[in-house]
């Protein structure tokens, strides 16, 4: 079977694809003069493939307690929980089929029947290398909106530390940022575009109630999206420039990340990889009227962790935009540089039937 680099969406397996410089029609997908993969003649992916397929175990071998939730086939596990292909996961079974014959030939309940990962039943392996130890992430914004805001034990803060650590970026000096603030026709000074003194700062998703952070976009259409504006509205827009290199930890590189890295053990990244999106989904939730400051907690909880580790601030992607928003802790790294106005002549809404 040939498959070609675009049936990929995992940076590495697509790197070495790539490095192979073979070209050609693939059968999966349809794409012509592609890169291409040659199940018949290629197996360079094939121990990779083995190796996070053999993680699993099949449901029959299974401890009799483990949860059904936890069951799944391997062909969606690849597809959803490791985002590795670019293709349905009825093309992804007869793919990796073809990819790893051997194991295959040896074992066909892996990929036929149900599986799941032991270790995600193993309270003594959750305890030490899952985020959320043995919790899930509903019962941790329980805890911390109803029982302890302050002193949660559902929190590995170690693994914390370690993902932060796997995720840090550095932005360059000098480096652009924009800021919106919906104004009138004549706009706002620079003094008045940086974050609100103390005694006004209101709670956001990445800082609580009286705890300065400014919030900005790497691009003036993520601004106007971000600050919601409306048709016929003036906003003052202004880009800050970084007076130093800062250290980020970077959400929007979860989906970038890779499975294969030598930085991983496999199993602790099936363990922690699903809690993760949800703690860059919620910081990414935009903020809705109805929200009560509860709903914060989780997150503020998480940044101020990242805060207390060292780090400068947090990049997270917008669901508004295509662009990328940053929670900045400290706006004395940056310097407002210009404002300009912006007048919005329309606005184009999306929308689906409920009822």
């Amino acid at each position: 079977m040939i498959c070609c680099i675009e049936c990929f969406k995992d940076i590495e397996l697509r790197t070495m694809i790539s490095s192979y410089e073979k070209k050609g029609q693939c059968e999966v997908c349809g794409k012509e003069n592609t890169l291409i993969y040659d199940t018949n003649n290629d197996n360079y992916l094939e121990e990779y493939l083995e190796e996070l397929i053999d993680i699993y175990t099949c449901e029959n071998d299974l401890p009799k307690e483990y949860s059904k939730n936890l069951l799944n086939y391997v062909s969606i596990e690849l597809y959803k929980k490791w985002g590795i292909f670019n293709i349905e996961p009825e093309k992804i079974n007869e793919l990796i089929i073809n990819i790893c014959p051997e194991m295959y030939r040896v074992n066909p309940r892996i990929f036929t029947g149900l599986v799941g990962i032991s270790e995600l039943y193993d309270k003594d392996y959750l305890e030490k290398n899952c985020i959320l130890k043995t919790y899930d992430w509903k019962d941790f914004v329980y805890f911390i909106k109803y029982t302890n805001r302050f002193h949660s034990n559902h929190i590995n803060l170690e693994i914390l530390k370690t993902i932060c650590d796997n995720l840090k970026i550095e932005l360059k000096k000098d480096a652009i940022l924009y800021r919106g603030r919906i104004s009138e026709s004549n706009g706002f000074s620079k003094n008045e575009m940086g974050a609100p003194p103390a005694k006004l700062v209101t709670a956001g998703r990445a800082n609580s109630q009286g705890i300065s952070c400014l919030y900005l976009a790497d691009n003036i259409n993520t601004t106007i999206h971000e600050i919601r504006a409306r048709d016929l509205d003036y906003i003052s827009v202004a880009a800050f420039k970084l007076k130093k290199e800062l250290k980020i930890v970077d959400l929007t590189r979860m989906d970038k990340l890779s499975p294969f890295s030598a930085d991983y053990d496999l199993i602790w990244f099936a363990t922690n990889i699903d809690n993760l999106r949800k703690i860059e989904k919620e910081i990414a939730t935009p903020l809705r009227r109805q929200d009560s400051l509860l709903d914060y907690l989780p997150t503020q909880y998480i940044s101020d962790f990242v805060k207390h580790i060292g780090y400068d601030g947090i990049k997270y992607r917008s669901t508004l935009s295509s662009g990328n928003n940053f929670a900045i802790f400290n706006e004395r790294f940056v310097k407002c540089n210009s404002v300009k106005v912006y007048h919005i002549d329309n606005l184009d809404y999306a929308y689906k039937e409920l009822s």
